[in-house]
């Protein structure tokens, strides 16, 4: 037996699927607006980078901004100070993760790994940016402190519970698990560092 358009199980299919699909379009309208809503508002988006002008940073100085509620420490390492992170190994280090983003995950805690490239893309070690939070417990830690500055440079040390810090951002001694983190971070001329 063969159905004709006037058969009434045909119109009765043609309803239910045309009911459906009109209730899909609807549905997905009144849905539509409270799934954008969890989108992040236009101040949250600007506010996930930052522009940092770095170039009256000074050989042996560190720049500290506040990024996304936490310190970011901004240091031009001299030569003292790389050449000192170049000669750890790591196996005398606690933490052999590089801890940065910009990198594949699982990188070694090398000086190279820990640093940044310049606008040219040569990372001769100088510039180090590190979210400047001790992973033990959250505190800041002190610049240029600690057992592992360099005749007086580099090395941070966090006073709370005694995580000691070398001139790479790594731990050393102390409770701290994990070296200092690093923010999602490039330049982006020969003068700017974007954060985030």
């Amino acid at each position: 037996m063969s159905h004709t358009e006037d058969d009434p199980s045909t119109r009765r299919d043609f309803l239910y699927y045309a009911t459906g699909g009109v209730g899909a379009v609807v549905t997905g309208a009144a849905v539509w607006p409270l799934v954008n809503q969890m989108n992040p508002s236009a101040d949250v988006v600007a506010a996930s980078k930052l522009r940092v002008e770095v170039d009256g940073i000074e050989l042996g100085t560190q720049l500290t901004v506040l990024f996304l509620g936490k310190p970011v420490f901004i240091r031009r390492r001299t030569q003292i100070e790389i050449e000192d992170s170049e000669a750890v190994t790591l196996d005398d280090l606690i933490d052999t993760d590089a801890q940065n983003p910009n990198l594949p995950d699982g990188a070694e805690a090398t000086n190279l790994n820990r640093t940044m490239p310049n606008f040219a893309g040569e990372n001769t070690g100088e510039w180090l940016v590190m979210i400047g939070v001790c992973t033990h417990l959250g505190c800041i830690p002190l610049n240029e402190a600690g057992d592992y500055t360099v005749d007086g440079v580099g090395g941070w040390f966090c006073p709370c519970h005694g995580s000691h810090y070398d001139t790479a951002g790594r731990i050393r001694r102390g409770p701290a698990p994990e070296n200092l983190w690093i923010p999602v971070a490039q330049f982006v001329d020969e003068s700017t560092i974007v954060l985030g």
